[in-house]
This record gives C-alpha cells, sequence and structure tokens, in this order.
C-alpha cells in the first residue's frame, strides 16, 4: 500500500485518539477495546459471505460515524465510545492494510489481497 494512504489512515486513527479523549473515560478503556471489533471475526466459523457481512458490518467507518453523532445527539457516552472505537480500529486495520472484507475469503480485502506485496 502506498505510504500516503497509510499516513492517510494514521492521521484517522489519531483523530479517534483524539475523540476519545474528549470523552470521560480512562485511557485503559481505549487500550481494551481497541482490538473489540476484531471478535466480529468469529462470523467466518459460519462461511465466507457471512464473516464478510459480520466482519464489514464492525469495520465500516460510515456505522462508526453515524453511532458517534447518534451519541452526541442522544447525549450517551457509551455510544459515543462505541463509534469511537469502531472507527479508530478501522482505521488502524487500514493502516496496516487490512480492509472490507470480500466474500471470497478472508484475505482479499478491498484494498487488495492481504499478504500479497
Amino acid at each position: 500500500m502506498k505510504t500516503i494512504i497509510k499516513l492517510e489512515e494514521f492521521g484517522l486513527f489519531l483523530f479517534g485518539i483524539y475523540l476519545f479523549s474528549q470523552l470521560d473515560y480512562a485511557w485503559w478503556w481505549f487500550l481494551v477495546l481497541i482490538l473489540a471489533p476484531d471478535l466480529s471475526m468469529i462470523g467466518y466459523a459460519f462461511g465466507n459471505k457471512f464473516g464478510a457481512f459480520l466482519y464489514n458490518l464492525f469495520h465500516h467507518r460510515a456505522i462508526a460515524l453515524m453511532l458517534y453523532l447518534a451519541g452526541i445527539y442522544f447525549s450517551n457516552e457509551v455510544i459515543q465510545l462505541t463509534g469511537i472505537i469502531l472507527f479508530a480500529h478501522s482505521s488502524m486495520d487500514r493502516m496496516m492494510g487490512y480492509g472490507l472484507k470480500q466474500e471470497t475469503g478472508f484475505k482479499f480485502t478491498h484494498l487488495g489481497e492481504i499478504g500479497k506485496n
């Protein structure tokens, strides 16, 4: 992946950290929750199609932003936190070359095949 894309994703990851800092949570919550969206990989136990759907649901930044904005609208920090974690995690994944999954298998993403240079 090109360096400029990795830098852009790193900037979005830092933005997620900034948004987290605006909430009233201890920093250890960020460290504990940042990998939680990867639990969605359990969906692959039920096949590639369901696995890709569930993984993409938890790694789609538009969904993360909608949750964050809903949290602001309803003045609910738990919903805001959920959106921030999903957003930051997705940016972190994409910075490392992991994108939204295709139904053909886990290693096939919108950023290309994982592990292929």
